[in-house]
């Protein structure tokens, strides 16, 4: 099978993580018989040094005829002073906007190598951590009217009926391919776009009888992640929500660098993208841990490409490098057989295993 992709390596530790994820994807089209067609493109602080933009019309483009994009990361201080309407990150939301990209999943997994790093006591985490939350991705508070006049700001949060029910379903559909779990959060006892959110979700589940569906406040769903995480399953919320519901969840695992995210269109289009940041501190130290983005690409070949057994395979091989006590120094516990190693030789030991 050809794919082409759209590959977007941003600022700081972008290009070093990436070229780990293309290094990886390079073992599974040779081992599975495939043949993956790189389009590299700018965007973030790299674009606006070149083109006094985030991200080119043209990139964006290229982007739409590509199967899938993958990304590092985008941002840093050296981009900090940029007028608002230029900084980096307006590049991400351009891209989002642009290709439709209006569902985003975060999968939350704690392996259990890593369990010794879960900030949570050991019987918060009896269950074990395995869920997944999907966000809504281009409307609510982010894309409404933001306003300021004189000492008095607001901001506007709008969801059409059509954006619920496109993001509810998804939700339901994930669910399925699950523990036929689901969680919808909302703010739905104060905010009326949260009242409507519940009224279309109700209307969902009667779709979905095989579904164990409940409604949670997200206030509750905060506490809940920390008091017994184990209990979720699919993780449903509108955009603000989502944001920084799938930030809390993700330092349940102990790094943030393990994490990965898939932002999906109604279409096989995706975007591909580690959940951190892009990490400048430590940018070409050869210390970043690109197992984040290399799960990533799993996630693409899953979600767009339909390639199943590719994606178990990197995951499988994530897990056997785990085993053998390899880590960043990121992950690095007080466990004296681990053996610290770079970014590139996390790559390497991935490959490895997938060869196999």
């Amino acid at each position: 099978m050809n794919k082409k992709i759209a590959v977007l390596k941003g600022d700081g530790i972008g290009p070093e993580i990436v070229d780990e994820a293309i290094k990886v994807l390079n073992v599974v089209a040779e081992k599975f018989g495939h043949t993956f067609e790189y389009d590299y493109l700018d965007m973030g602080g790299c674009s606006i040094d070149k083109y006094g933009v985030p991200i080119t019309d043209e990139a964006i483009e290229r982007c739409k005829q590509s199967d899938s994009v993958l990304l590092g990361a985008v941002g840093g201080p050296k981009w900090d002073t940029c007028d608002p309407a230029v900084r980096p990150e307006k590049g991400l939301l351009k891209v989002r906007a642009e290709l439709g990209l209006f569902a985003n999943l975060r999968p939350t997994k704690m392996f259990k190598q890593l369990s010794s790093a879960c900030p949570l006591k050991e019987e918060c985490t009896e269950n074990g951590i395995d869920l997944m939350i999907v966000r809504e991705l281009t409307g609510g508070i982010y894309f409404g009217e933001h306003k300021t006049e004189g000492d008095t700001a607001s901001d506007l949060m709008i969801y059409s009926e059509s954006e619920i029910e496109r993001i509810g379903r998804v939700g339901f559909e994930t669910a399925m391919k699950r523990n036929k779990k689901l969680a919808s959060v909302d703010k739905a006892n104060v905010l009326d776009s949260s009242k409507l959110w519940r009224k279309i979700m109700h209307k969902l589940a009667e779709e979905y009888p095989e579904v164990e569906y409940r409604d949670v406040l997200v206030d509750n769903c905060a506490m809940q992640l920390i008091r017994n995480p184990g209990q979720f399953d699919v993780i449903v919320t509108e955009n603000m929500f989502g944001d920084i519901l799938s930030d809390e969840a993700s330092m349940l695992t102990g790094s943030i660098g393990m994490m990965p995210s898939a932002s999906l269109s109604e279409t096989t289009l995706g975007m591909y993208e580690p959940i951190h940041g892009s990490a400048p501190d430590i940018a070409g130290k050869g210390i970043a841990n690109p197992i984040g983005t290399i799960l990533s690409a799993a996630m693409m070949l899953r979600y767009s490409f339909d390639m199943a057994k590719e994606a178990d395979a990197i995951e499988q091989a994530v897990d056997a490098v785990l085993n053998e006590n390899y880590r960043t120094i990121d992950i690095k516990s007080e466990n004296l057989q681990e053996k610290i190693i770079s970014c590139i030789e996390i790559g390497d030991k991935i490959c490895d295993n997938i060869r196999k």
